[in-house]
């Protein structure tokens, strides 16, 4: 009865058990089951206070003592009833004030050293446990300190390391330590980020400012961080009803609206960037048919249209036919002799791609210096820029023979990496550092490693260890070095060359790192710099490593991360390139590091950076890595990187490559960014059959697919999923034709050039997620989010709404790849809206897609999909382009930033 406490204190039951305790402590057992009553009648808040006042604790510690093999059963229950009551502040707050925390401790430690067989070990986590319980209030964790609380805790946990069944003794020894570990702020001038960029004038009044006179948002999706010390102390123990609050319940707000939002005259400006809509290809048109006059580009494209369709009734079905043919699209089965390269890639084994030699016999102005002598007289041989494993034949003849194992095939046209155009293309990008470095990586380019890289399996007690390790530092605080080796901050900062320190630097493109703090000899802190103004989003880093030794393990901890949980907990690893093995021949980047977890440290947030919200901490990467190369020069990302640059680099080949004759390719620049990079915008389709009438009035009637990716700069598998996209339109798959037969595809591969470029995580220039700025873009903050948006505006004006919306993104805690979509159905299943539900008519087409995916990738989920429309994500891509622009098949698509644990891809040890 979970009303029993509130029943027994209206009835007088309370006074009547503490009296009965009071008269009778020298009667053992006539007091144990007084005692297991006022344990259930303590886990009752108004209860345990109430019994606080009549002296409950004082009464228990006259109960409870040192060791003694007599009357362990009413010492037990003792304990938990004592921990119930300290539950209450105002319980712990008097335990404190009477010493009762060095009693405690006392205790606990009197009873490990006795209980040498451990046959007690219940009552030594009960003591524990009334350690918890009061440690829970800001007062008791300073009497836990001052009694020298995490020395003492520290001791008796590692002594009981040995034994597996003292587990639970260690790890409430560890929760204890980690709560009253003294909160500290990160060793930082300010935790605005190192960079600024000035940004336009923002007006006096009006949604922009009042969007800036807001505190920042707070990436984090969690809010269990808080320690919170409110005690409610209510009557009735109501069942809590849990339900989701942000799902939207509104069924007007989640119609599907089309508005333009724009004046047409104003969409028109974006008639440019259609071409294909107007072009003629040299019409030789049937004698019976007149044509007007050719308007020229500058008339009005909506005119255009509907004379178009006005004069062509014959053409008017192409496009429903095709819609109605979406679920008819058939992708052959791979071949067996084909190879997989990463996503979405089979390479054919008779394919031959020439590869590019990289001579390093004289030094590149454009490369930072290593301060090594290993780079001279060198070459390399580089072939496809790739980022993923290699299936083996083995595989591939399985996969083939399992009968209706359906897989995309590859482009054959994967651009080769091109270092001399990398480097051109740099010299045009333009960041806020102004960076005058290349990483190697980027400019050798990189290739799939020649193995399957496993999930790691995670060691047992790898996180309580670390942390021990962590709390040694509070304790033995004359090991510690604290040398600050790399500062962005500080730009003086240097180590004496002698000094036995790896060197550190992350100033190139999307480099992340802005300090590094040596703590023990092969021991680093590493802290992220914020996004530019911004103070938080700390998770994307990429920096180099040079100055290592062989058969040493270094250490690295990256101790300002926010997400509350991440797949470097589930088997995922940093990413690290070697130099050295480049030069070897093996430019791959590959998973390393052991001991590997994520934990929350004792770093504290402020409530600026949280959002709002006290007592969140960051959180801490850590990993060990023994290097192969003495003087090696090393990257770590968290994921492959995927720059700016080397995205001009692909497109530029890609329409290099491309026959123009079958594939009509078109790269414009839709906007330019804060900074003043250009935002590509590529249109891909198949040239007509020929230039008559009626295969051109086929092209023009080919329905919209839009692509678009990279709006936040951290999930950099975002671009490699786009880039496979683009090799397979290009290709000459005969699966690939038959989809540019079918369409036109308008694709953005990069929305947030700036962030990609300084190395951010989030956010644009403007300190902003650029993805939850769809509703009411600024043409002078968020140019690239307001042009793409009139895009889609200008094909719903013309009448042209895309068949398909999809915007990629990456996702750090979820593995294999899904979909998220809008369905006004399923997202009133999930309230307790049903009734106005019931007769809405809605089409099921939104799941066509992921459905096929999911029977044709084997990386899809299709159980990891979902259809319903949040509160808090309204202003996205995929909720605005579904219910402003009106695509109902609108989605994002999210790629693990770890691996897959179904389907072919899902690697075992």
């Amino acid at each position: 009865d979970k009303k029993i406490g509130m029943k027994a204190r209206i009835n007088g039951a309370l006074n009547i058990s503490l009296n009965l305790v009071k008269q009778n402590l020298q009667n053992h057992r006539l007091i144990l089951p007084c005692l297991q009553v006022l344990r259930v009648y303590s886990t009752n808040s108004v209860n345990a206070v109430s019994l606080g006042k009549n002296g409950v604790v004082e009464l228990m510690f006259k109960i409870i003592g040192p060791f003694s093999k007599k009357n362990t059963s009413l010492m037990k229950v003792a304990l938990d009833t004592l921990a119930a009551l300290l539950k209450s502040k105002t319980n712990a707050r008097r335990a404190v004030d009477r010493g009762y925390v060095q009693l405690l401790l006392t205790i606990y430690v009197d009873w490990h050293r006795h209980d040498s067989r451990h046959r007690y070990m219940l009552i030594r986590k009960g003591v524990l446990q009334c350690i918890k319980s009061v440690t829970n209030i800001k007062l008791g964790r300073k009497a836990f300190i001052d009694a020298n609380g995490m020395k003492i805790l520290y001791n008796t946990s590692q002594e009981c390391l040995a034994v597996r069944t003292l587990d639970p003794l260690v790890n409430t020894s560890s929760l204890i330590m980690r709560k009253c570990f003294p909160k500290n702020r990160l060793p930082l001038p300010t935790i605005k980020s190192a960079f600024h960029f000035q940004l336009p004038v923002i007006p006096a009044s009006g949604p922009v400012a009042q969007l800036y006179n807001l505190p920042p948002d707070d990436e984090s999706d969690d809010n269990d961080d808080a320690e919170s010390e409110i005690e409610t102390e209510n009557d009735d123990d109501k069942d809590q009803h849990f339900k989701n609050d942000d799902i939207e319940t509104d069924i007007n707000k989640l119609k599907p609206r089309q508005e333009l939002g724009r004046p047409i005259e104003e969409l028109k400006m974006y008639e440019q960037f259609f071409p294909e809509l107007s072009e003629n290809f040299q019409v030789k048109r049937p004698a019976f048919l007149e044509l007007p006059k050719k308007d020229s580009i500058k008339d009005s494209s909506l005119h255009q249209q509907n004379d178009q369709r006005n004069l062509l009734p014959s053409c008017q079905c192409l496009s429903q036919e095709i819609v109605k043919g979406l679920d008819r699209i058939s992708l052959q089965n791979s071949a067996k002799n084909d190879q997989y390269y990463g996503t979405g890639c089979v390479i054919k084994k008779e394919c031959k791609t020439s590869l590019t030699t990289l001579a390093c016999s004289k030094p590149c102005e454009h490369v930072s210096p290593c301060g090594s002598s290993l780079f001279e007289g060198s070459s390399v041989q580089l072939g496809k820029l790739c980022c993923a494993g290699v299936d083996s034949e083995e595989d591939d003849s399985r996969s083939s023979s399992s009968g209706e194992q359906v897989m995309l095939e590859v482009s054959d046209v994967s651009p080769v990496h091109d270092c001399d155009l990398y480097i051109e293309m740099v010299k045009t990008t333009k960041s806020i550092p102004e960076y005058s470095e290349v990483a190697y990586p980027d400019y050798f380019g990189h290739i799939p490693p020649p193995f399957k890289e496993p999930i790691l399996e995670r060691p047992y007690g790898v996180q309580r260890t670390k942390i021990s390790q962590d709390i040694e530092r509070l304790i033995h605080q004359n090991d510690i070095i604290d040398r600050v080796v790399y500062d962005l901050d500080n730009l003086n900062c240097s180590v004496p060359e002698e000094a036995d320190v790896l060197k550190f630097n992350s100033k190139f493109e999307s480099g992340n790192l802005r300090k590094v703090i040596q703590i023990r000899k092969n021991e680093y802190d590493l802290i992220l710099n914020s996004d530019i103004n911004s103070n938080h989003y700390h998770q994307w880093f990429y920096f180099e490593v040079s100055g290592m030794k062989t058969g040493i393990g270094y250490r690295f901890n990256i101790i300002n991360c926010e997400k509350s949980n991440s797949q470097f907990n589930y088997g995922m690893q940093p990413l690290m390139y070697s130099v050295q093995e480049a030069l070897n021949s093996r430019p791959c980047w590959t998973r390393v590091g052991t001991d590997i977890c994520y934990y929350k440290n004792h770093f504290s947030r402020s409530s600026i950076a949280a959002g709002g919200q006290k007592g969140k901490s960051y959180y801490t990467i850590t990993f060990t890595v023994t290097f192969q190369h003495k003087d090696d020069v090393c990257y770590f990302a968290y994921h492959y990187p995927y720059t700016y640059s080397t995205l001009k680099m692909h497109l530029q080949k890609l329409e290099s490559m491309h026959n123009p004759q079958q594939i009509y390719f078109r790269q414009d620049v839709l906007c330019e960014t804060l900074a003043g990079n250009s935002c590509p915008l590529v249109t891909i389709t198949a040239m007509p059959e020929s230039n008559y009438y009626e295969h051109i009035c086929q092209f023009r009637n080919r329905p919209y697919v839009f692509l678009s990716a990279r709006v936040h700069p951290g999930e950099t598998n975002a671009s490699w999923v786009m880039k496979g996209t683009l090799e397979y339109l290009m290709s000459n798959n005969p699966s690939a034709q038959s989809l540019r037969e079918s369409y036109i595809f308008k694709i953005i591969p990069m929305l947030n050039p700036d962030g990609v470029i300084n190395g951010n995580h989030r956010c644009s220039l403007s300190g902003e997620d650029l993805n939850r700025q769809w509703q009411n873009p600024n043409p002078d903050l968020h140019p690239t989010i307001y042009h793409a948006k009139g895009l889609l505006q200008y094909l719903a004006a013309i009448k042209r709404l895309p068949l398909v919306y999809c915007d990629y993104h990456g996702h750090s805690r979820k593995k294999n790849v899904f979909m998220y979509g809008c369905s006004i159905k399923e997202t009133m299943w999930h309230t307790n809206v049903n009734a106005a539900s019931c007769d809405l008519m809605e089409d099921p087409g939104y799941r066509t897609l992921p459905k096929i995916l999911s029977q044709t990738a084997p990386a899809f989920c299709m159980g990891s999909c979902s259809f319903v429309v949040e509160k808090s994500k309204e202003s996205t891509a995929r909720v605005v382009v579904w219910r402003e622009i009106g695509v109902q098949r609108s989605y994002t698509m999210e790629s693990t930033l770890c691996g897959c644990d179904q389907g072919k891809y899902k690697v075992r040890k």
